[in-house]
């Protein structure tokens, strides 16, 4: 299975902080991932990053070129048998059934670091969206604070509180003068 995500500033934000980003991850069938690329294009930065994930030798290959110095770094760890990306592991929260209160972990891996990232349900609330109102379950993903990001931050996601259990809404807050990225869902095609 193959994953895109594209990421654009717009507005206020872009004026100060310009990000064109595009993603891509290879995951098996069983969500484990087999391999990422990213562009990206962050104000003044510009670098390539690929990780492969060899789940037989349980190591994560991790390089990244500077687009615009041409220096490359490599990292290189140890990783479980199945791991996830970033984007893997938000679909594998969409097969656990966590009820609020409950939380689990997640193997999940940015081919530089690998961790057991812990997710919480927290409640029931209704989101809205350009679709109308939809009836969801608040997780908190704990990502950041040096546990696979640096950065001090907050992760929330909201998947509808129904079978298909759709990500309805994703929160990023950061510590920093814009603070908080929001994305939400303005499509729903149902397979």
């Amino acid at each position: 299975m193959e994953t895109k995500l594209h990421l654009e500033s717009t507005g206020l934000v872009s004026r100060l902080f310009h990000v064109n980003d595009d993603y891509t991850a290879e995951l098996k069938s069983n969500l484990c991932a087999e391999q990422s690329f990213m562009t990206a294009h962050e104000a003044g930065r510009n670098r390539e990053t690929k990780v492969v994930y060899d789940s037989a030798t349980r190591r994560a290959s991790y390089r990244e070129r500077d687009l615009t110095t041409n220096k490359t770094t490599a990292h290189d760890t140890e990783i479980p048998s199945c791991v996830h990306d970033i984007i893997g592991g938000l679909f594998q929260l969409r097969t656990l059934s966590l009820e609020p209160g409950k939380s689990a972990v997640i193997p999940v891996s940015d081919g530089k670091k690998s961790v057991m990232l812990k997710v919480e349900a927290q409640r029931r609330e209704e989101i809205k969206t350009p679709l109308g109102l939809r009836k969801c379950i608040a997780y908190e993903v704990f990502a950041f604070n040096d546990v696979l990001y640096k950065r001090q931050g907050h992760l929330h996601v909201w998947l509808t509180d129904d079978a298909r259990r759709v990500p309805v809404q994703v929160q990023i807050r950061m510590q920093f003068t814009i603070g908080t990225i929001t994305l939400r869902l303005d499509k729903d095609e149902k397979a």
